[in-house]
């Protein structure tokens, strides 16, 4: 099977590099550093007799999930380095953000394409002591090298749904195979650890949510404050991280409800792909709605620019500052959970005290959504006027808006710790 596999991928790969291509005409990342992805990595190198760690966080959420384990790997191991790959261009950027403190003890590089020989170049280039994958990413090729050359495979902050179960399965021994060429998975939760079981990895354990470990950047907050400076007094509800389908459905429930709101409430609206700003800014502009995009505001001059009391939505047009959305709002709605997509992260939000509200559809981020509604920090919501009218209550209500947010700050704090739990388990492989 994992030959199929491998001569699909040779079959492809025309395919591949052109959808890369066309890719590339809305998002330019795309077309950068291409070479890499077949396995040419040129000057990227690392110090030869420095032991190498080898992260693997495919895109922006799985590279902030990255950074507590990163950090901490390379404070335990002070004459190691990380090779940090993606297979975004977003991942990549939000890593050149988040790792730059660490100098030229880190260096990124694109995944190559899950071949025999790419991966094989890959390996002999950076020569890793070990392979960490983040979350979800089981590559047969990667796996079955690595155990070839003794690099040890873990799936670090592992987590894996029902329908995730049921896809792996259907692919059969092709991914039993490479499940069974895993050394560890650290899994999030009892339920991810049972699930992993299944496919057939040997050594599981439970060591929580790496995410609860993240830690705020000054940086971020400071921008955050003066976000909220240039916005003012006026209340503001941020639709974070919002999928396809999902703004359209936002922006008809706030011109229906927002009467309801207090007077001057700010929507600030950040779409999760960057290569649908400019979309998202004509629906909201084609909805009647005044806009104004984060990136032509300039917080950092004197005077700062404000944002006007005639703009209705404030479009996050900005990578790497959703700590500073969070930061600059009063209520907090964390997309991809009104449409079937699974949601997102409601860590963040939670972590700097504010109040979230979560849609119907969170089967990747179950247990952790199931936790912040226990804990009182997080509230559910069936669809889009649902959200209006749950924001307007605790926009309304300072008192409620204050004690939901301390109930997600408790619950974020609660859960901090997987991240040493995660470097104890890797110390032996190391």
């Amino acid at each position: 099977m994992r030959l199929l596999y491998s001569l699909l991928w040779w079959l492809a790969l025309p395919l591949v590099l052109a959808r890369l291509w066309l890719r590339g005409r809305k998002e330019p990342g795309y077309r950068q550093h291409w070479r890499e992805r077949l396995g040419w990595y040129g000057n990227v190198s690392l110090p030869a007799a420095a032991p190498v760690l080898w992260v693997h966080a495919v895109s922006v959420g799985e590279t902030r999930a990255a950074e507590p384990l990163v950090d901490a790997l390379l404070a335990q191991y002070p004459q190691g380095r990380v090779v940090l790959t993606h297979m975004t261009p977003t991942g990549r950027e939000t890593g050149r953000t988040l790792f730059a403190k660490h100098g030229t003890r880190l260096v990124q590089a694109y995944l190559p394409y899950d071949t025999g020989t790419m991966v094989a170049s890959f390996i002999r280039h950076f020569q890793p002591s070990a392979c960490i994958l983040m979350e979800t990413e089981v590559w047969p090729n990667l796996i079955h090298l690595c155990g070839q050359r003794g690099v040890p495979v873990v799936l670090a902050n592992a987590r894996l749904s029902e329908r995730s179960l049921g896809k792996a399965q259907r692919l059969g021994t092709l991914i039993r195979d490479a499940a069974r060429g895993i050394t560890l998975v650290a899994a999030q939760t009892d339920a991810d650890a049972a699930r992993v079981r299944m496919l057939g990895v040997a050594r599981v354990a439970v060591t929580g949510s790496i995410k609860f470990d993240v830690v705020v950047p000054a940086a971020a907050l400071v921008t955050g404050a003066a976000l909220r400076a240039a916005i003012g007094a006026r209340p503001v509800l941020l639709c974070a991280s919002t999928r396809e389908g999902e703004e359209s459905l936002i922006l008809a429930a706030w011109q229906k409800l927002r009467a309801t709101l207090p007077a001057g409430t700010l929507l600030l609206l950040v779409p999760r792909h960057p290569q649908r700003f400019d979309e998202v800014a004509q629906l909201v502009t084609t909805a009647g709605l005044t806009v104004q995009r984060r990136s032509t505001l300039a917080l950092d001059v004197t005077p700062p620019a404000t944002v006007a009391a005639a703009v209705d939505v404030v479009l996050g047009d900005s990578m790497g500052e959703m700590f500073a959305y969070y930061a600059a709002c009063d209520v907090a709605f964390v997309g991809g959970s009104l449409l079937p997509l699974g949601g997102q992260n409601l860590i963040e939000p939670a972590a700097l005290g504010k109040p979230v509200l979560i849609g119907p559809h969170t089967f990747n981020f179950e247990l952790v959504t199931h936790d912040a509604l226990a804990a009182g920090g997080a509230q559910r919501v069936t669809d889009a006027e649902d959200l209006l009218a749950q924001a307007a209550r605790l926009l309304h209500d300072a008192t409620a808006r204050a004690a939901m947010g301390a109930s997600a700050l408790a619950f974020a704090n609660q859960h901090r710790g997987a991240t040493a739990r995660t470097v104890a388990l890797l110390k032996p492989l190391l």
